[in-house]
């Protein structure tokens, strides 16, 4: 015969098991990260105290008003608008980007953004260049813009695995040769970021991060306590990001959200062949509403391109199956256990 626990003593026992759990993992443990190793935080604070400098509690506290004080970027606020569409990393889809066009329209959106990355993985960039004018995005630059009409020798895209900058090299090397002066140039004119009121929630637009144009926020490395401080810093009620190619959104103690818009070049590592966008609408209490969109798009279509172009076949089964099968080693641990490979 077993013994059942009444619920909500259950319910308590868990609860209790819980809270020592916690205990015990946010315990200090008395140690400091120096470089690559651990050391005893006595010693890790005497070094700092010898090598660095120490501040009293006014400067202290000037630090770090400073850090948190706003600064503006002078840049005019866009709209206002009740309904738009975001998107990042085209990644020269002609076929998403059509498709995203359409589906926006469908939706009602009054604008649409790109946050860059135009070029990378897919074939024939110029394709993608008619469809950005005639559809009249509001586009920035991100890292291969940027890359592109300067003149870099790569991408910038922030990888620092062999195997992740051997394929990004494949990929801007191509996108290089395939577009024209007239497009680099164009991509160029572009600016890093844009503002955008959305009812009554100014949105600040960027590719990697406000910080840097290559960082990549992943949903599980990325603080919440860090993203309050960009929001402070920036003076937004909300930040539009990409870059990762891994949609997300987090809604912050302090009411505001970071987004990450998704990309529609390539599925995300989720075994599915649709892309992601992002479509954000004023609330009817004051409130942003974000909704991350699924879009079907012709990727068979996309794929039998990327094989006529002689593109790696790895990228090819990235669209025929929706999972990466390059650019894996830049995620977390928590992005690449829900990987395939």
């Amino acid at each position: 015969m077993s013994h059942r626990v009444p619920e909500d003593a259950a319910r308590r026992s868990r609860r209790h098991l819980d809270a020592q759990a916690i205990d015990k993992l946010t315990a200090h443990r008395g140690k400091a990260t120096w470089g690559e190793k651990l050391v005893p935080l006595d010693e890790f604070r005497d070094a700092a105290l010898q090598y660095g400098r120490s501040l009293d509690e006014a400067e202290r506290k000037g630090a770090v008003s400073r850090y948190l004080s706003t600064a503006s970027d002078g840049i005019e606020v866009e709209g206002p608008y009740q309904r738009i569409a975001v998107f990042g990393g085209i990644y020269n889809n002609s076929y998403g980007l059509e498709a995203v066009l359409e589906d926006a329209q469908r939706r009602g959106a009054e604008a649409v953004y790109c946050l860059g990355d135009f070029g990378g993985f897919g074939p024939n960039p110029e394709k993608i260049w008619p469809l950005l004018e005639q559809g009249e995005i509001g586009c920035i630059q991100g890292n291969y813009e940027q890359s592109l009409s300067s003149g870099a020798v790569d991408c910038n895209c922030g990888y620092a695995d062999p195997r992740d900058n051997h394929f990004a090299a494949i990929s801007y090397r191509y996108t290089a040769k395939n577009a024209s002066e007239a497009f680099k140039r164009w991509m160029g004119g572009h600016p890093l970021r844009r503002r955008v009121r959305v009812g009554e929630k100014e949105l600040l637009l960027v590719h990697g991060s406000p910080r840097r144009i290559n960082e990549f926020l992943f949903a599980s490395q990325t603080p919440t306590a860090y993203l309050e401080v960009l929001l402070d810093q920036e003076g937004a009620d909300a930040v539009l990001c990409t870059h990762t190619g891994l949609q997300w959104h987090r809604r912050l103690p302090s009411g505001r959200d970071v987004v990450n818009v998704g990309v529609i070049g390539r599925p995300a590592n989720d075994g599915q062949t649709h892309v992601w966008y992002s479509m954000l609408h004023a609330g009817s209490e004051g409130d942003l509403q974000v909704e991350l969109l699924p879009l079907p798009y012709d990727h068979e279509s996309l794929a039998a391109d990327m094989r006529r172009e002689d593109l790696p076949e790895e990228f090819v089964q990235t669209i025929l199956t929706g999972w990466w099968t390059t650019c894996l080693e830049i995620l977390p641990a928590r992005e690449r256990a829900a990987s395939r490979f």
